[in-house]
């Protein structure tokens, strides 16, 4: 993978990171965004759509509310499509998973140590602030977006190192076998999650029957097609 698209993939990856709290907020840090993008970006739109589609399903089932700590998906999915892309096939898919994963548990840690840093330097500044110096916020709000780009670059280039790391050392050396348990495994976990949010966001009683009404009458017609 050549230097301009590692660094490309790198900005793309940090702007995803900053979309999920800063700026813009415009949904490229769903996965079903940043992952076809990334695509995209390496030529490879399929891997990217698929590790995105994953990636979608276990974010389904985290719910940010408050302080709660939540693995990160956005750049995480980035830097799957990079470990795939190399790996032709399903093995693209299961290394892409692993890294994706390892990627995304870092990402959670990192956004909870920023914001311990900013509430540390709210409380700081909290004299200025009640005193109404416009200038101490303007500063504080710069300040976190900036904390949140170094958090999300720094994320995203460990996880392209994984990625290259995956590539040199895990592709052509697992066998058939430990291929298929890998891409099972990922996709297992994933539509368990996606399952588990689902059944969180619909719950119990008649939005439940609704909602399995649906999936059969689903299936049904798609198996009558």
């Amino acid at each position: 993978m050549s230097p301009e698209l590692l660094l490309g993939l790198l900005v793309w990856g940090t702007f995803v990171g900053l979309d999920l709290v800063s700026v813009p907020q415009m949904m490229i840090a769903r996965p079903l965004v940043a992952g076809p993008i990334a695509g995209a970006m390496l030529g490879d739109v399929w891997t990217g759509l698929s590790l995105g589609v994953l990636f979608e399903l276990f974010q389904y089932e985290v719910m940010p509310v408050g302080a709660v700590r939540y693995p990160e998906y956005g750049p995480a999915t980035v830097v799957a499509v990079s470990a795939a892309h190399a790996a032709a096939g399903t093995l693209g898919l299961g290394l892409g998973a692993l890294v994706g994963l390892i990627s995304g548990m870092a990402g959670g840690m990192s956004l909870h140590a920023v914001r311990r840093l900013n509430a540390r330097a709210v409380r700081r500044a909290t004299p200025a602030l009640e005193a109404g110096d416009a200038h101490v916020l303007v500063r504080l709000h710069t300040a976190a977006i900036v904390r949140d780009a170094v958090r999300a670059a720094l994320v995203t280039a460990l996880g392209l190192g994984l990625a290259l790391l995956a590539r040199t050392y895990l592709a052509g050396t697992i066998s058939v076998r430990g291929v298929l348990l890998l891409d099972v495994a990922a996709v297992g976990g994933a539509l368990a999650a996606g399952t588990a949010g689902t059944l969180r966001l619909v719950g119990r009683g008649p939005d439940l029957r609704w909602f399995v009404a649906g999936v059969v009458s689903g299936a049904a017609v798609v198996w009558l097609r």
